[in-house]
């Protein structure tokens, strides 16, 4: 994330399992969200049961969006996450480097099993990115692959 607090993001969907023999890295995520407006959300999310964060995201359309992320205490996210109710997803995040950049594989769980996206920071909006093999759809600007979307289904 820049020092503005923008983050810049693309989404994709995963079309096949080519990125699993590349993958650097991976996390265990547990993340709910507290509350999901027009305009934010703020979602508390735990990793690997060990560490945790509290952030507010801006929901404008595109690539770019503000992001404020702060470090919180595990118990505090805990007594959080409880608050969330059944705005909760769980997901298995793999890292996968190429070139200069790094993409998370996000794996989900629960009641979206089978669902994988593929999600690359940029330092520009207009960085040429290149698509891996394994790349499918894009889907930056389909509201119904954010996080904080997934949680509406029952």
């Amino acid at each position: 994330m820049s020092a503005d607090r923008t983050e810049i993001e693309r989404k994709f969907l995963v079309a096949g399992d080519g990125w699993r023999k590349k993958a650097a890295r991976s996390s265990r995520i547990e993340q709910g969200y507290l509350a999901r407006g027009r305009k934010s959300t703020i979602r508390v999310r735990i990793k690997d049961g060990k560490s945790a964060t509290l952030t507010i995201k801006s929901r404008e359309p595109g690539a770019s969006r503000s992001e404020f992320e702060y470090r919180v205490s595990l118990k505090d996210a805990q007594v959080m996450m409880e608050l969330c109710g059944n705005s909760r997803i769980e997901k298995h995040r793999f890292e996968v480097p190429q070139g200069k950049l790094t993409w998370e594989i996000d794996v989900f769980g629960g009641r979206h099993e089978g669902l994988v996206i593929a999600e690359v920071e940029l330092p520009r909006e207009d960085e040429a990115v290149k698509l891996p093999a394994w790349i499918g759809e894009e889907v930056t600007d389909d509201p119904r692959y954010r996080n904080s979307s997934l949680v509406d289904e029952s």
